[in-house]
């Protein structure tokens, strides 16, 4: 297959692994307008699986950028009434939602905190009108990546600018399992299944405690609920299967949202507003952030953290090889899509798991963001401590325990 045809054939993993397109369904599209030729590309992948419709709204952050130089921060923030409109019309309607995300790490570099924190703001309160309906409607969602020059460019510096571009839809057809003459449907469900095997083998210690620990300070008690699985849960019959990531390489699961105490210390950047942060991690007191630790980017992460009552609380625990494959390709991506399944990583904000009743003794966080950011190093170890108090080590030097190692052949990495 040449590069056109490796292209649709992720288009067609997108729409059909990923999304799961119904016959008659819509399908809402948020896209990076500086991947537009791709666009197309995905679309035609969707009608012809049956979509009634592909409804694209483009994302497009230099005329963000710019606009940010002359209208209030308040502005910015504000989602017009016609923004919510237009995508709840056709959530109504039954549509799913994908992302198809792009990255110009450099492109707020020169732009204030304050403006870069409302254009975050922003882009992410549109978003919420998508989560909320993947949790009130049970729509399918997904997030993909498209390649963009800029972003080619500034992760592979070693590659001549004009190969770069191709390089990395070539990195990324990789890392989503996407090869000329395999069956894509076929090995991705071979991977969820063994994905599935290790999830399973983790609840069965019933652990209520991951106690996390790294050189590099890292020194972190998150606290489990009878309700915090690994595994995959039982999927009601009208709910139509769906991958929310691809590529994906986490087990992943809801703390208690009272539980957490200790400090962490990011191990990859993170881009918030489409500035990148670097060495900054959190200290938490009875599940909250009461302290952030950055000599750049504090006044953004600060921000963040206060975004809402519960954001600075945990919604995510999920783990990921240190040897996985993505971070084995020894590239630092600059999007969290991606970067989350080279490494363990910890998420601020909603919880994955639905909320509990208000009578149930645990809680799950409920917020308007849900920030990964990764915590996992050559170093890591993580210790469960079982119901009847046992320790069990879950990661020893970045990876898997051989305690919960499977007889697959796949799924993270042996």
């Amino acid at each position: 297959m040449n590069l056109a045809e490796m292209k649709r054939k992720y288009a067609y993993t997108l729409a059909k692994v990923g999304l799961n397109v119904q016959k008659g369904q819509p399908v809402l599209v948020e896209a990076t307008i500086k991947g537009a030729e791709f666009t197309p590309i995905f679309a035609e992948e969707c009608y012809k699986l049956g979509a009634s419709n592909v409804i694209i709204h483009y994302l497009d952050e230099p005329n963000l950028k710019i606009a940010a130089k002359y209208r209030s921060d308040a502005d910015i923030r504000k989602v017009e009434d016609w923004e919510e409109l237009q995508c709840q019309k056709y959530l109504d309607e039954g549509a799913c939602y994908v992302r198809l995300e792009g990255v110009d790490p450099k492109l707020m570099e020169d732009v204030p905190e304050a403006q870069a924190n409302a254009i975050f703001a922003h882009i992410d309160a549109v978003r919420n009108i998508m989560r909320k309906a993947s949790r009130e409607k049970h729509c399918q969602w997904l997030i993909a990546m498209v390649p963009t020059q800029n972003w080619a460019e500034y992760i592979l510096k070693d590659v001549p600018k004009e190969q770069a571009l191709e390089e990395l839809w070539k990195l990324l057809f990789k890392l989503c399992y996407i090869e000329e003459d395999n069956d894509i449907e076929q090995t991705w469900a071979k991977r969820t299944a063994e994905k599935d095997e290790i999830g399973i083998k983790l609840d069965s210690y019933h652990f209520t405690k991951l106690h996390y620990t790294a050189s590099n300070g890292t020194d972190l008690t998150v606290t489990l609920t009878p309700y915090s699985k690994f595994g995959p849960g039982e999927r009601p019959a009208d709910r139509i299967p769906f991958h929310a990531n691809i590529p994906t390489e986490e087990l992943c699961t809801s703390p208690e949202k009272f539980g957490t105490e200790g400090v962490v210390y990011a191990s990859k950047p993170l881009v918030l507003g489409g500035k990148s942060i670097e060495n900054f991690g959190f200290r938490f007191e009875k599940g909250k952030v009461v302290e952030v630790i950055a000599n750049e980017g504090k006044e953004m992460l600060e921000a963040l953290v206060a975004m809402d009552e519960n954001a600075g609380y945990l919604g995510e625990v999920a783990l990921v090889e240190y040897h996985s494959p993505i971070s084995m390709s020894n590239v630092v991506y600059y999007t969290t899509l991606i970067d989350e399944n080279a490494s363990c990583h910890l998420a601020l904000g909603r919880a994955l798991n639905s909320p509990l009743p208000k009578d149930d003794p645990w809680t799950f966080n409920e917020s308007v963001i849900h920030i990964d950011f990764m915590v996992g190093t050559s170093d890591l170890r993580i210790v469960g401590t079982t119901e009847d108090g046992q320790e069990v080590a879950v990661f020893e030097n970045g990876g898997r325990s051989r305690l919960y190692h499977t007889t697959s052949t796949a799924c993270f990495l042996k």
